[in-house]
């Protein structure tokens, strides 16, 4: 089993109170080129593409200028430990033992616009690129493409098939925890396993409905259910309980798989 997650746009720098173990990315060569293109993009054209402040604009075109192919204790940090948003708030891999980290480093994959996918021991130098960036009418256009969908074509497919296969489970299985835009990146067609999507739905208003910042959380909290139970088959998820969701079978088909909760 695989459990896919999203990455966050807020990162965690800080240097570790105690060494970690530590992975390199596999696309590090894909990574440099976009790095490299990236640079050609000032302040403005970050502002504009991605959405965002000046101030996040030339921070982020500082990053893209510092970016390197050589990874160090000084300038990345793992994956798991460096994103910081929602879903990293419920995971809480700072809290994971040495054993709760390399199952993970196992069973669970962050897409990234970046990185195209990284393992959660897999070193990341701070960056922000979305995977829905939209390229078209930039100066990278012609290198890049017109978003990173179809620069990172088939490769993160590809990897996680590898990553698969190496687990040689009977009935192998992907638990997609990640959002829409970046599971957009991950060919279905391709994927050479079952794929079950988790939906997390609160009750409001008189029914029950995906609130953003409780979805992210509640996928951090599966992907912390998983790695403490050391899920090994997939319907061990429907057991998943944290913070008051539940499984609501009625609700549910073999693809999407809906958890849900009343708050009073």
């Amino acid at each position: 089993m695989l459990l896919l997650l999203s990455p966050a746009k807020s990162l965690d720098t800080a240097p570790l109170a105690a060494p970690r173990p530590a992975t390199l990315p596999d696309f590090i060569p894909e990574s440099a080129t976009l790095a490299q293109h990236m640079r050609r993009l000032g302040p403005q054209d970050l502002a504009q593409i991605m959405g965002i402040s000046d101030e996040l604009a030339v921070l982020n075109v500082t990053r893209f200028q510092s970016w390197s192919p050589e990874f160090t204790d000084t300038n990345s940090k793992q994956a798991v430990l460096a994103f910081n948003g929602d879903v990293y708030e419920g995971l809480n891999a700072a809290t994971l033992d040495a054993a709760g980290l390399a199952w993970a480093q196992d069973h669970l994959r962050i897409l990234s616009g970046l990185y195209g996918v990284l393992r959660p021991l897999d070193r990341m130098q701070p960056y922000r690129l979305e995977m829905g960036t939209r390229l078209k009418g930039t100066k990278v256009e012609a290198d890049i493409g017109t978003n990173l969908y179809g620069y990172w074509g088939d490769k993160v497919t590809l990897k996680l098939n590898e990553a698969l296969a190496a687990q040689k489970a009977a009935q192998p299985v992907v638990v997609n925890c990640a959002s829409e835009e970046y599971f957009k990146v991950v060919k279905p067609k391709l994927l050479a396993a079952r794929l079950v999507t988790p939906v997390f739905e609160d009750w409001k208003g008189g029914k029950f409905k995906i609130i953003s910042f409780y979805a992210k959380r509640a996928r951090g909290l599966m992907a912390r259910y998983a790695v403490d139970h050391r899920v090994s088959d997939v319907e061990q998820l429907k057991r998943f309980d944290s913070e008051g969701y539940a499984f609501d079978a009625a609700a549910s088909d073999d693809a999407i798989w809906r958890f849900r909760r009343r708050v009073e």
